[in-house]
C-alpha cells in the first residue's frame, strides 16, 4: 500500500515527525512492503544483510522515494542497492532496525535515577541486529522532529530522522555503517516548526577542534589502566589526614611547543609529570578541560561537558596522562563547571527551541556576571545530566576528584543581583534549594560510586557545613577552598611591613574558623589575572624584600593548617601576570632568586609530605596551638603543629625586615629542637641568617620551656623536637 502523497511530501521535506511509521519494513494486506527515501537514486533493489535479493522497489517520487513488496517472512534489517546511471552504491536502511533503549532506561530516566546515561545517551558504537554502526540518543522533549546529521549523510536532516520515546522525550536512532571519526550534530525542528541552529551533542565524548563545533563519533575509551594501587590507596584512607599539595595548571599555557602550538597530552605527560614528581606536589588540578569554544574563557564556559577538549588530542591521550600520573603517585583533579553554560548557538541554550537545560525566566536562568545561562536544577533530567558527568570522569578517566567552580553562585538566588532581579524560594528566602539538592545528590553519588575521588567546593561565603556529610545536614563536599585565608593573608603580606602591626588580625582571625570546614588553602589563578599582577609583584619593598616576603608567605601557608594549592608559575615567582596566550616564563629559572623560590617550594612540599605532624591534623583543631599570637609591634607569629605519635613542629614567622638575634619563643618541651626549614637560607636566595641547625629549649616551669632564637628578617623557620 502506497502512502498518501501528503505523507510522501512530508518525508521529502523533512517535516514528518515519525518516519519509522512510514519507512523501513511494514506488514500490509499484500504481504511485507519496504519503503525508503534515498535522494539521487533512480532504481532501488532491496536485499537482506546476506546480499540476497528480496525485491525491486518502485519509484513513487523522483526525489528518491521508493516502495515495493519484498520476499521476507518477518520484519528484518534491509540493505538497498541504489543506482543512478552507471553509478551504484549500497545503503543500509536505518528504519529497518528496532530501538536500542529499553523500558528500564525509560523508567530510570523518568525517575531521575539513571546513573549510566553516559553509556546510553550521545553516540556509541554498537553491533545491532547483525550490523555495526552508531546509536544516537538525545533529549529534546519539545521538538517536533530531531535528525542526526553529519558527514555520513551529507548533513541532510531528512536521512536520519530519529524515533521519539514519548515517555522520556528522548530521540534515538541506530545509524548503520557509520564509523568512528565521523562529524555530526543534531538538526532540530522546534516546537513552532522552525529549524534551529545545528546543535552539538550534549553527551558527545569527542569534539572538533575550535573554531569548528561538531561532535565526533568515537569508540569506547580504550586504556590499559595500571593504577590499581593508587586507586586502592585513595579509596581506603581518610583524605583529610593525607598530605595534599595541589599544582593548579592551565593545560594550554604551562608550556608550549617551539612553534607556539599546544602540547599534546603525551607531550605534557613527558614534561609535567616528572616536574611535579620532582617538585613534590601530590596532585595536579587542571582548569576545565571539557570542550569549550573560546580560549580566553579558560574552559569555564563549556559546550561539551563529556568531551576532553580537542586542543590536546584525542580522549585516550588524557586517559594515558591520568594513568601516567597515577603510576608515580600523583592524583589528577579537574575544575568542573555545573553552575552555568555559554549561550553559543550550537550549545545547550534553547536546545529544542525551549528553555530546556536552563530556566526560562532570566531572573533564574541568566547569569549577569558572565552572560551565561544557568542550569535549571529543578529538572530531574538536568540533574541527571550533571550528576552523570561527575560519575563519568571518575569511571572512564579514573579521576581523583572534582573542584566544583562557582558554588556560591549556585547557592544564592540573589547572587550578583539587585532587588527585583531574582525570585525567592518557596519559603521566601534567597537560598537556591534546588541547587542544594543537586549538590547533595551529586556528592553522595560520587563518593558512593568512586570512593577514591574527592569533591572540593569553591565557595566564598559562610554557608554552613559545605564539607560536612549530607546525613548531617551538609552539602557533602570533601573539602572547601578557604577564600578567607587567601584574602586576609594576601592583604597582610601585600602591606608595607611598617604598617603590618595595624593589621595583625588579618593573620590571627583565620584561626577562629580554620577547622569549621575541611579547608584547601588556595593561591589560585584568580589571584594572578585581571590586573591583579603576579604573586611576586604583589609583595612590597625592593626586589630582595619582595622575594623574602614571598618565601615567608609560602612557608607560612605550608605551616598553616589546611591542604595547599598553588597556581603554576608562582612556584618560581613569575613576574608577569598569567595569560592563557603564552607559556610561563621558564627562562627565569636561570636567575638565582627565581631558582631559589622553586627550591623552597620543592622543599616545603617534601617537608609537608614527609612530616605527618604538618598534614595529619590539617582539618582538626587538636593539631594546632598558638605559641605567640600577640606580638603586634614586631609582627612575629609562632604556633605548634601536632599529630598523634609524631614529634611536634614549631612554625615561627618574623614578618618585618628587622633581624632578631635573641628572640624568646615558648615551646612545649625542653630539649633540642632541629631547624628543618629556614626561608632565609642562602640556597633559597636569603641572607643566610639562622640558628646553626639547632636550638636548645630550657625549662621555664614544669609544663613548658623556652628557646632563644635567631629570627631572620622577613622569614619563617620550622623547628622539630629532636629528643
Amino acid at each position: 500500500m502506497a502512502p498518501a502523497p501528503a505523507v510522501v511530501d512530508a518525508i521529502l521535506s523533512g517535516l514528518h515527525t515519525d518516519p519509522f511509521a512510514v519507512l523501513g519494513v511494514h506488514n500490509s494486506v499484500d504481504g511485507f512492503v519496504a519503503r525508503c527515501f534515498i535522494p539521487g537514486a533512480e532504481t532501488i533493489t532491496a536485499m537482506g544483510l546476506d546480499s540476497t535479493t528480496l525485491g525491486e522497489l518502485n519509484c513513487l517520487h523522483p526525489d528518491g522515494f521508493f516502495a515495493g513488496n519484498i520476499a521476507v517472512k518477518s520484519i528484518q534489517p534491509l540493505r538497498y542497492r541504489a543506482t543512478r546511471g552507471d553509478v551504484e552504491w549500497s545503503v543500509t536502511d536505518p528504519y529497518s532496525f528496532g530501538p536500542v533503549l529499553g523500558p528500564m532506561d525509560d523508567y530510570f530516566v523518568r525517575e531521575g535515577s539513571h546513573l549510566r546515561l553516559f553509556d546510553k545517551m550521545g553516540s556509541h558504537p554498537i553491533h545491532h541486529q547483525g550490523v555495526d554502526g552508531f546509536h544516537f540518543a538525545v533529549w529534546a522533549p519539545n521538538a517536533k522532529r530531531v535528525s542526526v546529521v553529519g558527514d555520513f549523510n551529507e548533513w541532510d536532516g531528512r536521512r536520519h530522522v530519529m524515533r521519539l520515546r514519548r515517555d522520556t522525550g528522548i530521540w534515538e536512532i541506530f545509524a548503520p555503517d557509520v564509523r568512528a571519526g565521523s562529524t555530526y550534530k543534531f538538526e532540530i525542528l522546534g516546537i513552532y516548526g522552525d529549524v534551529l541552529p545545528l546543535k552539538a551533542d550534549p553527551f558527545a565524548r569527542r569534539s572538533e577542534l575550535r573554531p569548528q563545533t561538531a561532535s565526533i563519533t568515537t569508540g569506547e575509551l580504550e586504556q590499559d589502566w595500571d593504577d590499581g594501587d593508587h586507586i586502592k590507596h585513595w579509596a581506603s584512607v581518610d583524605k583529610r589526614r593525607q598530605p595534599m599539595s595541589i599544582y593548579e595548571v592551565h593545560a594550554g599555557s604551562w608550556q608550549l611547543r617551539d612553534d607556539g602550538s599546544f602540547l599534546s597530552w603525551d607531550e605534557m605527560a613527558e614534561r609535567l609529570i616528572p616536574y611535579c614528581v620532582d617538585m613534590g606536589f601530590t596532585h595536579i588540578e587542571f582548569l576545565p578541560i571539557s570542550e569549550h569554544p573560546y580560549d580566553p574563557s579558560w574552559g569555564y564556559q563549556t559546550t561539551g561537558l563529556y568531551a576532553p577538549t580537542a586542543r590536546f588530542g584525542e580522549p585516550e591521550g588524557f586517559a594515558r596522562f591520568v594513568n601516567g600520573c597515577h603510576k608515580v603517585g600523583i592524583g589528577v583533579l579537574l575544575d568542573w563547571v555545573p553552575a552555568h553554560f555559554p549561550t553559543d548557538a550550537h550549545g545547550l541554550r534553547q536546545f529544542d527551541g525551549t528553555a530546556l537545560y536552563e530556566h526560562e525566566d532570566p531572573r533564574q536562568g541568566f547569569h549577569p556576571d558572565w552572560n551565561t545561562a544557568i542550569y535549571n536544577f529543578g529538572r530531574s533530567e538536568v540533574l541527571s545530566y550533571l550528576t552523570n558527568n561527575a560519575l563519568y570522569w571518575g569511571e572512564k578517566f579514573h579521576l581523583d576528584g572534582l573542584r566544583v567552580d562557582a558554588v556560591a553562585s549556585m547557592l544564592y538566588l540573589d547572587y550578583s543581583r539587585k532587588d527585583g532581579e531574582w525570585i525567592p524560594n518557596e519559603y521566601g528566602g534567597r537560598e537556591n534549594l534546588e541547587s542544594v539538592r543537586f549538590l547533595q545528590k551529586m556528592n553522595q553519588q560520587v563518593y558512593a560510586a568512586h570512593p577514591q575521588m574527592m569533591t572540593i567546593a569553591e565557595e566564598s561565603t559562610s554557608w554552613p557545613k559545605v564539607s560536612q556529610p549530607v546525613h548531617e545536614g551538609g552539602l557533602g563536599f570533601g573539602f572547601k577552598w578557604n577564600m578567607g585565608f587567601m584574602h586576609d593573608t594576601l592583604s597582610f603580606f601585600a602591606r608595607d611591613p611598617l604598617y603590618r602591626k595595624f593589621h595583625h588580625q588579618e593573620i590571627t582571625f583565620g584561626l577562629l574558623y580554620a577547622f569549621s570546614e575541611n579547608f584547601v588553602l588556595p593561591i589560585s589563578h584568580d589571584e594572578v589575572v585581571h590586573g591583579k599582577g603576579s604573586m611576586i609583584a604583589k609583595m612590597p619593598g625592593d626586589d630582595w624584600q619582595k622575594f623574602a616576603n614571598l618565601r615567608a608567605y609560602y612557608a607560612f601557608m605550608w605551616g598553616y593548617p589546611g591542604k595547599k594549592l598553588l597556581f603554576m608559575g608562582q612556584e618560581f615567582a613569575q613576574w608577569s601576570e598569567w595569560s592563557e596566550k603564552r607559556a610561563l616564563d621558564w627562562n627565569l629559572l636561570q636567575y638565582p632568586l627565581h631558582e631559589g623560590m622553586r627550591r623552597l617550594v620543592r622543599d616545603l612540599n617534601l617537608t609537608y609530605r614527609n612530616k605527618p605532624t604538618l598534614h595529619a591534623r590539617d582539618c582538626e583543631g587538636e593539631g594546632f596551638e598558638w605559641l605567640i599570637s600577640d606580638d603586634v609591634e614586631q609582627s612575629v607569629f609562632a604556633w605548634l603543629r601536632k599529630a598523634p605519635d609524631c614529634k611536634p613542629i614549631a612554625v615561627i614567622a618574623n614578618l618585618t625586615p628587622v633581624y632578631h638575634e635573641h628572640y624568646t619563643v615558648p615551646l612545649p618541651v625542653a630539649g633540642r629542637w632541629r631547624e628543618i626549614l629556614n626561608t632565609d637560607a642562602e640556597i633559597y636566595g636569603g641572607s643566610g641568617k639562622g640558628n646553626g641547625g639547632r636550638v636548645e629549649a630550657v625549662p621555664q616551669g614544669h609544663d613548658w620551656a623556652a628557646a632563644s632564637l635567631s629570627l631572620p628578617p622577613l622569614a619563617v623557620i620550622m623547628l622539630e623536637l629532636e629528643s
